[in-house]
């Protein structure tokens, strides 16, 4: 699944490639894919003809703001899930480049350049927010989400306030939207191996000085993977068709059995909660 970096790069290829741009004909492939309005039509009818001014990332969330003509269009709302991702098209390479099986929305802007939703488990949404509603009313999932990694309101003394006492582990803790938003197992695993933290320590049993280094560490891993371009590990893709360049250089994910790139020690992996856990057994305590 995509995560903040994947997400993140994403929504600077659209800011890049399609600011500015207007909407001429939107057709949808799939209807399931449009959480909001009811019907494929009305969200297309509500895109169409408007300017893309820019986007914005919130957790795993991006938003598009629309304008149309002089007035405000309202936005335009998508999750990627676990394997939605957007592909250009220009327009002299639409003919020789059909759309695949899994194209879900099929987007054309005025200069007749392509842009496609692809989503091969169909679990992406979109939405179309009317620009006299709140987006938050709309989406709702946006009213769940914890602050951001890189804001101010994301400390040390955040983490300490928010997990004392709890006794889940501090990588289910990390996987919680509502305590961070659009961290997801990969950075999280390697946040905790940067941090020292095996992902099974009840929350309870760290102390602010842990939590602040578990803070500066998840920056410093989710930094580095947005200059990468994202990961290699899932099936994201940028607007160009490429993957990131973090997976090679990932610490313990999917790393089971290796040598830690530290100490030498063996990979170890375990279930929690349902997911992967990597980490190593003499570095992290």
């Amino acid at each position: 699944m995509p995560e903040l970096p994947e997400v993140e790069t994403v929504r600077r290829g659209l800011e890049q490639q399609t600011r500015g741009r207007t909407i001429r004909r939107v057709e949808v492939l799939r209807p399931r894919a449009i959480a909001n309005p009811e019907t494929p039509q009305a969200f297309a009818e509500g895109l169409q003809g408007c300017e893309l001014v820019g986007w914005q990332r919130r957790g795993k969330y991006l938003i598009g703001g629309l304008r149309r003509g002089s007035a405000p269009g309202g936005h335009w709302g998508v999750h990627l899930r676990m394997t939605g991702q957007f592909l250009l098209v220009p327009a002299a390479h639409e003919a020789a480049l059909p759309p695949c099986r899994h194209t879900r929305v099929r987007l054309w802007t005025e200069e007749g350049d392509e842009l496609r939703f692809i989503d091969m488990r169909s679990f992406g949404q979109m939405w179309w927010v009317p620009p006299e509603v709140a987006v938050e009313r709309v989406i709702s999932g946006l009213q769940r989400l914890g602050p951001e990694p890189f804001s101010d309101g994301f400390t040390g003394a955040y983490l300490h306030n928010r997990l004392q006492g709890s006794q889940r582990t501090i990588k289910a803790a990390l996987l919680d939207q509502g305590l961070v938003a659009g961290v997801g197992n990969i950075y999280a695993d390697e946040s905790l191996f940067l941090a020292g933290i095996r992902p099974h320590t009840p929350c309870s049993a760290l102390d602010l000085k842990q939590l602040q280094r578990l803070r500066e560490a998840l920056v410093d891993v989710l930094e580095r993977s947005i200059g990468a371009g994202g990961t290699t590990f899932s099936d994201f893709r940028d607007l160009t068709g490429t993957n990131g360049n973090y997976g090679g250089e990932a610490l313990v994910y999917r790393r089971t059995g290796q040598p830690c790139r530290v100490c030498g020690a063996p990979i170890e992996r375990s279930r929690l909660g349902g997911r992967s856990s990597h980490w190593c057994p003499a570095c992290q305590h």
